[in-house]
C-alpha cells in the first residue's frame, strides 16, 4: 500500500517551516497541531500538519502500518510538503519518529520539540506477557484511556519498533532540541525524558516538566508552554 494517499495541511509563512507529527492512532486534528497551526497562521509562520497511513484523513487501515511506514511518510511530507529549514514538533510517538527523521535528514532539520515524547516504547511500554502475545497471537488489544474502543498494537508494528530503537547508547541529533513532559505522565515516566536528554548528542537540550500535566498535555497551559517552546525557535 505504499501508493495510499496521504492528507496534509500547509500554512504558508516565513521559516523556519514546523511540521508536527501526531501520536500513535491520533491525527492531525488534534489539539495540540491545531492550536500550534492557528499560532501559525496568526503569526505568518510556515506550518504543516498531517496523517500517517491509516490514520485520520490518510488512505489505508491502520493495522496495515508500522512505525518504520509512519517514520517514511513524515520523510515524504519533510521532502514534499516543506521547503528550507525545518523543525519539527513531535508528539509521545512522533517524537520518536522526530528524532529518526532528524537523523535521517540532518540538512534540513535546525530544531526539535518532544512532547511527551515515547521513543522506544515498544522495548519498556509492553509487559513480558504482553510481548509474547504479540509474538504468538499478531495482534494485542489493551483498554485505552482516551476512548472506549481499545488500543490496538500489532506484531509488525510492535517488530518495527524493536528494529528502530534509539536508546541503547548516544543518539545522534546535534540540533538543539526542547522536551516538555507533565509531572503526571502515566505512559512515559518523566525518568524516560531525563535519560532521552543525556543521551542526545547535542548540548543544547532543555527537559521542561509541566506540573500535573498528564500524557497529552492538552491543558491550556500545556499548550501555550508548548508554543513559547516553538517561538524559540522560530
Amino acid at each position: 500500500m505504499t501508493d495510499a494517499r496521504l492528507a496534509f495541511r500547509v500554512t504558508e509563512g516565513t521559516g523556519p517551516t514546523i511540521l508536527f507529527l501526531p501520536g500513535y492512532a491520533s491525527d492531525m486534528s488534534g489539539t495540540k497541531a491545531m492550536a500550534l497551526e492557528a499560532w501559525a497562521k496568526e503569526n505568518g509562520r510556515g506550518f504543516v500538519r498531517f496523517d500517517y497511513r491509516g490514520c485520520g484523513e490518510s488512505d489505508g487501515a491502520f493495522e496495515d502500518f508500522t512505525l518504520a511506514d509512519w517514520r517514511d511518510d513524515a520523510l515524504l511530507v519533510l521532502d514534499s510538503a516543506t521547503k528550507g529549514p525545518v523543525v519539527l514538533v513531535g508528539s509521545s510517538m512522533g517524537g520518536w519518529l522526530a528524532l529518526l527523521v532528524a537523523r535521517a535528514r540532518p540538512d534540513r532539520i535546525v530544531g526539535l520539540v518532544g512532547v511527551a515524547a515515547a521513543p522506544d516504547f515498544t522495548d519498556w511500554g509492553f509487559t513480558s506477557e504482553q510481548k509474547m502475545t504479540l509474538l504468538s497471537e499478531g495482534r494485542l488489544e489493551k483498554p485505552s484511556p482516551y476512548g472506549d474502543a481499545p488500543m490496538v498494537t500489532t506484531r509488525a508494528f510492535w517488530q518495527s519498533g524493536e528494529a528502530n530503537r534509539l536508546m541503547f547508547g548516544p543518539i545522534p541529533v546535534s540540533v538543539p532540541v526542547r522536551l516538555i513532559h507533565g509531572t503526571h505522565d502515566a505512559e512515559v515516566p518523566n525518568a524516560r525524558a531525563i535519560r532521552l536528554m543525556e543521551l542526545l548528542a547535542g548540548d543544547d537540550v532543555s527537559l521542561t516538566l509541566l506540573k500535573n500535566g498528564d500524557h497529552r498535555l492538552s491543558r491550556e497551559q500545556d499548550i501555550a508552554a508548548i508554543i513559547r517552546v516553538v517561538e524559540g525557535f522560530v
